[in-house]
């Protein structure tokens, strides 16, 4: 970007797509479970943010006074359309090309399934909880072994946290439960019972997707198995707790089929996937 903003300082040509960039350090973020730092330059929330009065007044009279490229050049989109309850099919079909996402059919499904679920818990969806909803129903991985049908759990400062999981695949379902150190632990502990299969908690984050005290949880998990394979898992809601089992769910899966599909290990990735309700489709594709 200093290349861009700069070039006839520099004199050098750039074929880079510039405004790809935001769009791009969002997708290596969720790749690689680590968030970008709010203060990033270019591509971190903070960038093209202006809190002070004097920075203000200078933006609103004069943008080049403190940004010396745009939110546009690098992607950020301009406008903001908040939907909300009352927000149709089209409406958010319409949102989702702009932020240049195309989604049809069962995918396109899901994401308007969960997109009325956050409505009814949030008064304004932004267009990070739409992309939240995007990359953790279409673009969140290998096709699952397990779903997460139903949680649990019990908590407080004199009680010892306990949860309940129910795991469904396309053959049945698996229920368990089980106590931790605290309800994230116990859920964790419960999915472990389920598939019959232990994992190691390598790294939990959590970060909000959105501000607010109705704001998405965004958790992002690192497991590793018994082999030392380490897999990565997302899960996003309004919920701390719910998005934390969606996201060791989710790194689960990865696991299962990983487990399913390769010689080492796959006995007991078999024994788990129908443990858990996965049955012969698991076992037949290693999905």
């Amino acid at each position: 970007m200093a290349l861009v903003t700069r070039k006839d300082h520099f004199g050098r040509q750039v074929g880079i797509q510039t405004d790809q960039l935001y769009r791009t350090s969002r997708l290596v973020a969720r790749l690689t479970g680590m968030p970008v730092p709010a203060n990033k330059a270019v591509v971190g929330a903070n960038a093209f943010a202006h809190e002070s009065g004097i920075h203000q007044d200078g933006v609103l009279k004069e943008r080049t006074t403190y940004e010396i490229m745009t939110p546009e050049a690098v992607g950020i989109p301009a406008s903001r359309l908040v939907l909300g309850k009352h927000s149709g099919r089209h409406a958010l079909g319409a949102r989702l090309e702009a932020m240049g996402y195309t989604v049809s059919g069962e995918e396109f499904r899901r994401v308007f399934a969960r997109f009325k679920d956050l409505a009814d818990r949030k008064k304004e969806i932004s267009d990070a909880d739409i992309e939240a909803i995007v990359h953790d129903e279409v673009l969140a991985g290998p096709e699952e072994v397990v779903r997460l049908a139903y949680f649990h759990v019990t908590s407080g400062s004199q009680t010892v946290p306990s949860a309940t999981v129910r795991l469904e695949g396309p053959h049945g379902a698996s229920q368990e439960s089980a106590i931790g150190d605290g309800p994230v632990d116990a859920v964790y502990r419960a999915v472990d019972k389920a598939v019959g299969v232990h994992h190691r908690l390598v790294d939990y984050t959590l970060q909000a997707v959105t501000g607010g005290k109705d704001a998405q949880g965004e958790v992002t998990v690192r497991i590793e198995d018994t082999d030392g394979r380490i897999y990565l898992g997302r899960g996003v809601s309004t919920d701390v707790i719910e998005a934390s089992a969606r996201a060791y769910v989710a790194a689960v899966n990865k696991a299962l089929v990983q487990a399913c599909g390769n010689g080492r290990g796959a006995a007991a990735g078999k024994a788990a996937a129908a443990k858990a309700g996965a049955g012969p489709a698991a076992e037949a594709g290693g999905t």
